[in-house]
């Protein structure tokens, strides 16, 4: 359904002005969500953090949408995006208006882990909007949506970053929130659901029964299973450079605050770029064919980490932007082509759930990652530990996805 489409009221709709107000809302999600890698330093400065705790912010917010995506999943193949978008847009400016004004740091991983859950509900909701709206240049159009991801995260580091050396993280964050709020009503009321989804899906009632029914179909899917373990270790690669780069630059590479934390805009811009232009790869390259390209690039970033550990006190900053350019492309640019794979290994009316299942085990990643690098370092002294231990992680993940690979062309070819 690439080509524009005729509405029961009579409206047409370009899938590709629908796909606009996902990106919109997905970039303003991500600015939310992820403004706790730029803010993390402040944040660790006000509340008196270690770099573990520091890592468990992110890994609050992960753990909330570990525990969303799969009922969010299985809401979305009911009632469609659109209702969705505006409640998790609330959910997660609430949440964060909550940090913002909280000193406690148990209350404020406790409503960063709420707010998860809103931002978690993203990836199932816009992936089935994706689905339904595009049945050709699927890669293309999911690369776009999920370049919001990494635009967002860049917006967070170029702009609240500044305005907290300005007015404090807490009034920064409280007008992000703000802005999500005014977006979440505006996407609800532009955004449409197509009509496939009204015409095949029957409005069921959302019963037990069915759930487990959807879950063991998942469980039982080996190639989906193996990718979203393999999508642990890329997700927690990731939020361990948007985590960490910072804080790297700044202490052991003896970088400003201010060129540190231009490198976390450096890497998300570059990994914005990566998620497009691995979606096109993709598609045409690969005609479709996603495994093969998560394991190029789990190969290609295990190279930029191990260059990372190359890199002494006092490297020019452009040096090192030059490393975090290419870290980012890689490995802030697999998401569109991993919500491809798990989604299309699926009949279409499970899409839903099989966003929401993959992005539950994949969360685990985010989770146990940025604490457990940030434990390494903390003991070590030293983040050169941390950058092998990334390393050896997406060696595990490239043996995951050639299985998975394999699995899934035996099925097809039975």
């Amino acid at each position: 359904m690439d080509n524009s489409t005729l509405l029961k009221t009579g409206k047409i709709i370009n899938p590709w002005h629908m796909l606009g107000w996902l990106l919109v809302a997905q970039v303003m999600v991500a600015f939310i969500g992820r403004s706790l890698a730029p803010l993390g330093v402040l944040i660790g400065d006000d509340l008196t953090l270690t770099k573990a705790q520091i890592g468990m912010l992110p890994a609050a917010l992960f753990l909330g949408q570990s525990v969303a995506s799969i009922p969010a999943g299985f809401i979305v193949d009911r009632i469609g995006s659109k209702r969705l978008l505006l409640y998790l847009s609330l959910g997660l400016s609430f949440a964060f208006m909550m940090v913002a004004i909280s000193s406690n740091y148990f209350f404020v991983l406790l409503m960063v882990t709420l707010g998860g859950i809103g931002y978690g509900t993203m990836h199932p909701t816009s992936n089935k909007g994706i689905l339904y709206w595009f049945a050709e240049k699927r890669g293309t159009a999911m690369g776009i949506k999920q370049m919001g991801v990494t635009l967002g995260s860049a917006l967070s580091a170029l702009l609240l970053l500044p305005l907290a050396a300005v007015w404090g993280w807490r009034m920064a964050l409280m007008a992000a929130c703000g802005l999500l709020v005014v977006t979440g009503i505006l996407a609800y009321r532009f955004y449409q659901d197509p009509p496939v989804a009204a015409d095949n899906e029957p409005d069921r009632k959302i019963g037990w029964a069915y759930f487990q029914e959807s879950m063991m179909v998942m469980l039982r899917h080996k190639p989906l299973v193996l990718l979203s373990v393999a999508a642990m270790g890329l997700s927690g690669s990731q939020l361990i450079l948007n985590t960490y780069i910072v804080i790297f630059a700044y202490e052991q590479l003896g970088l400003s605050l201010l060129l540190a934390g231009m490198l976390l805009v450096i890497s998300e811009v570059s990994g914005s770029f990566g998620r497009v232009a691995w979606g096109i790869i993709s598609d045409t390259v690969f005609g479709g064919r996603r495994l093969i390209v998560l394991v190029y690039i789990a190969v290609f970033s295990i190279g930029i980490a191990l260059m990372l550990t190359l890199l002494p006190a006092g490297t020019p900053f452009w040096t090192v932007a030059a490393v975090i350019i290419a870290f980012g492309f890689c490995i802030s640019g697999f998401n569109g082509i991993w919500m491809n794979a798990a989604t299309e290994l699926v009949p279409l009316k499970q899409a839903g759930i099989a966003s929401g299942f993959t992005l539950m085990v994949g969360s685990w990643g985010v989770i146990i990652g940025p604490p457990l690098f940030g434990y390494i370092v903390d003991l070590t002294g030293n983040f050169n530990y941390g950058w092998w231990f990334l390393a050896l992680v997406l060696l595990g993940v490239i043996v995951m996805l050639l299985v998975a690979k394999q699995l899934a062309n035996n099925v097809r070819a039975s």
